[in-house]
Order: C-alpha cells, then structure tokens, then sequence
C-alpha cells in the first residue's frame, strides 16, 4: 500500500477542479442560490446513496448545527436519516420512491434539493430530483463521471472529473464545506 498515492490522486483530481473555469463557475452559482434560499427562509434538502448519504447527513448537520462561526440554526434537512420512512416507502412503492416521497410531503417552491451521486445516474436521486423540481425546487447535483443523467435534470450539476467514487466523494464533501462557508459570511 502506497499512501503517498491516494495523496497524489487526491491532488490530481483537486488539480483539475481548480483549473476548470466553467467548473468554479458552477460551484459559485450553487452558493448563491443556496445563500438565496437560506436569506429568504427556505430550506435545503439532500439526498445521496452509500457514502454519498453520509455526506448529505454531514452538510445537513452543518447547515442545522454550526460550520465555522457562531450563528442561528439554518433549515436543512438530510431525507437519508429517518430509517422508518426509507423502509416503508421502499418496501410500499420501490426503492427509486424513497427521496422522492419525503420531498412530495417536504418540499416547497424555492427550496433547494442537494443531490448526490457519484455516477449521476442513481434511480433514486433522478427520481427525487424530478419531485423536487415539480414541487418547484432548485437542484444542485453533486456528481462524477460524465455527470449522467444529472446534467439533463438538475438546475446545476457539478460534475467531479473523475472516474474513482472516493476521490469524487472527496470533492463532493470539500464543495459542500464551500457551500457551508458561503452561507456563514451571511451571518
């Protein structure tokens, strides 16, 4: 095992984000809309499967708890967390259903839905995204790969150029820290 490696992908990869122009430039839009939201007293609502729901909990909590400075509490909610309501909703209408039922019942017009996958083509996160949308939210899509079917449905989808789910992860969890920092400066 060779540690400096995963270091040198890791950087290969942050490398890469940092010299794409039109890539900060999404990453900028989705802090204004999100600052938008959280000024106008919306919510964010994220969803991701695997490791992708743990970084919806972790920006959730961020969001809810505190990032970096003291301020209120601000409205976020992560639809990965309520063990009842994913079973229920997978066992009762399938498990492309569980994000897309709880935005039905939670959502509102000019929230904004986080969506996480890796590979942008999750049936559950294309689901959830297409209620979030008619429930008249903005979506940000946090993907990798070639961004998939995300590219096509999301508000702005920023896509991690990379092929390897933890350097994309990696990313995706360093984006959603921006996003938290952004939000502080409002307070």
């Amino acid at each position: 095992m060779n540690v400096l490696s995963y270091f040198e992908e890791h950087q290969a990869v942050l490398t890469s984000v940092l010299k794409s122009q039109p890539l900060l430039d999404k990453i900028t839009q989705s802090c204004i809309i999100i600052s938008n939201a959280i000024q106008n007293k919306k919510k964010i609502l994220l969803a991701g499967n695997g490791g992708s729901a743990a970084d919806a909990q972790h920006i959730a909590a961020e969001f809810t708890g505190r990032f970096v400075k003291e301020r209120i509490p601000l409205p976020a909610i992560a639809l990965t967390t309520d063990t009842s309501a994913l079973t229920a909703i997978g066992n009762d209408y399938g498990y492309d259903k569980v994000f897309s039922r709880q935005l039905e019942a939670l959502a509102a017009t000019d929230d904004v839905f986080i969506a996480i996958s890796t590979s942008g083509n999750s049936a559950s996160i294309l689901t959830a995204i297409k209620s979030a949308k008619a429930a008249g939210c903005k979506c940000i899509g946090l993907s990798g790969n070639n961004g998939g079917e995300m590219n096509s449905l999301c508000d702005v989808n920023i896509v991690i150029p990379s092929q390897t789910t933890a350097r994309i992860q990696e990313m995706h969890i360093l984006i959603g820290h921006i996003f938290c920092g952004t939000v502080d400066m409002l307070y």
